[in-house]
């Protein structure tokens, strides 16, 4: 399960923490062939009750896609109460003052839609799918949904005992608890050390009227984002998202004061107990925010050390060369405030010490040794070639087009992306890895068998 947004050695807005409105894999999938041979264009308009709104047209297919962004998350959670944006936002499409659940359902069935719900770290989202001739009800639905929840008490009640049940579970997961470990030791007085589902007592503690109120604060259009792509006019869509917006009123909101995450100054080391043959292991620090004017220099540094799958330093010398892995891999998260640095690996707990040895080395060269020009030409052919990729679908357009706004990366992101990317040179990656990638001061959580994994607790 992933706590935290999207992982920087994949290069792509994740659509799994997504508050998704899907037509099914079919037109969820539906190829961008409009866009193959020339530029995304995105035209921005905000509306008077302050909803941004982004539409690209692409007229190859009778479907539209919509995205949306509401800016407000797990971040914004009271402590006591974490998992209040998530559950939130998962309890959006349970009931409105019109509709149930279940008639929700029935309607978005009856055009061949679906609507499912969920929230994120530093924002919510939703997605719409729909044929071109059903766009009004699908935004009829979309808007209800929206401005108009109920957040029935037994549906609280019902989500609530689903998230206990899913925490409860993730405690026989190794994988979820290195993750959790982690992130609570790496960011001790940040919302990120926090999971976003929260924990058995926090979810507990939350009630519908802090649901209601966490709603009624955040949920507004002037803290909205919407990206319109596929089969649409410009100003006739927008023309329809005023009407069917047009009661949702903006509103004052006063964000939380979010501290500094503050940097680890110390090895330390949580070693957690548990009879498995394999040892699960995460090493790492605060890393930065999406907005670093160094973003890209780590994008492609981290390719070569540890994103960049088998052609990766840490690949070719932790699994090739001394066979102690099947894969192992490095990431930074992206996120409104700085997220972590991570190297993940799985071995067997006899070879844990070996293993992080290895990756502490591959640390310490990625800062004192230039890379080639083989790496970096590699890493800067595989980022461009396959962005294209990662915009191959009005989906992921849609989805890409929220991200940009919310991170305030400008409209000409799609042509800004490889030209920064291409612009990196072997002293970029080298000043990046000095200042970003710390192998003296870590935190690293092994969730093995430690009487043979060997671990020595660090101070």
């Amino acid at each position: 399960m992933k706590y935290h947004n999207l992982i920087l050695k994949y290069g792509f807005y994740p659509l799994s923490i997504a508050l998704v409105l899907t037509l099914g894999p079919l037109l969820s999938s539906v190829p961008s062939t409009a866009h193959a041979s020339k530029k995304i264009e995105p035209v921005r308009v905000v509306l008077k009750n302050g909803i941004t709104i982004l539409v690209v047209e692409t007229h190859a297919l009778p479907v539209v896609n919509i995205s949306v962004t509401v800016k407000t998350g797990s971040v914004y959670d009271p402590p006591e109460k974490a998992g209040l944006s998530s559950l939130t936002a998962a309890l959006l499409d349970e009931g409105t003052k019109t509709r149930s659940s279940q008639q929700i359902a029935d309607e978005m069935d009856f055009i061949g839609g679906k609507l499912s719900t969920g929230g994120g770290t530093d924002f919510s989202t939703a997605s719409l799918v729909v044929l071109k001739k059903d766009i009004k009800t699908g935004l009829d639905i979309l808007s209800d949904v929206l401005m108009n929840p109920v957040f029935p008490e037994e549906e609280v009640e019902r989500k609530k005992k689903e998230v206990i049940g899913a925490i409860i579970s993730d405690k026989d997961d190794p994988g979820s608890v290195a993750s959790k470990a982690f992130y609570k030791a790496v960011f001790k007085n940040h919302p990120y050390g926090i999971p976003g589902e929260g924990d058995e007592e926090s979810v507990v503690n939350i009630s519908r009227d802090d649901i209601v109120k966490f709603f009624n604060t955040y949920y507004r259009p002037n803290n909205t984002i919407m990206a319109v792509v596929g089969d649409v006019d410009i100003k006739e869509v927008v023309t329809l998202i005023e009407t069917y917006f047009k009661s949702w009123k903006k509103a004052e909101i006063s964000f939380p004061t979010i501290p500094s995450a503050g940097k680890v100054e110390k090895k330390e080391s949580v070693l957690i107990d548990r009879d498995i043959t394999q040892a699960n292991i995460m090493l790492g620090h605060v890393g930065i925010s999406r907005d670093n004017p160094d973003f890209y220099a780590v994008h492609v540094m981290n390719y070569i050390l540890g994103g960049g799958g088998f052609s990766s330093r840490l690949t070719k010398e932790i699994r090739d060369n001394k066979g102690l892995a099947y894969s192992v891999h490095s990431g930074f998260d992206i996120n409104k405030y700085p997220g972590a640095f991570t190297v993940s690996i799985q071995t067997k707990n006899e070879t844990t010490q070996v293993a992080v040895d290895g990756i502490l080395a591959e640390l310490k060269r990625i800062r004192e040794e230039q890379v080639s020009d083989e790496e970096l030409n590699d890493a800067k052919s595989y980022l461009t070639g396959s962005f294209p990729l990662k915009l191959d679908t009005n989906s992921k357009i849609s989805s890409y087009l929220v991200f940009i706004e919310f991170y305030n990366l400008g409209l000409d992101y799609f042509d800004a992306y490889k030209k920064k990317i291409e612009a990196i040179t072997k002293d970029d990656i080298i000043r990046v890895a000095k200042k970003y990638i710390d192998p003296e001061n870590y935190v690293i959580v092994a969730v093995a068998k430690q009487k043979d994994a060997g671990l020595k607790e660090l101070e």
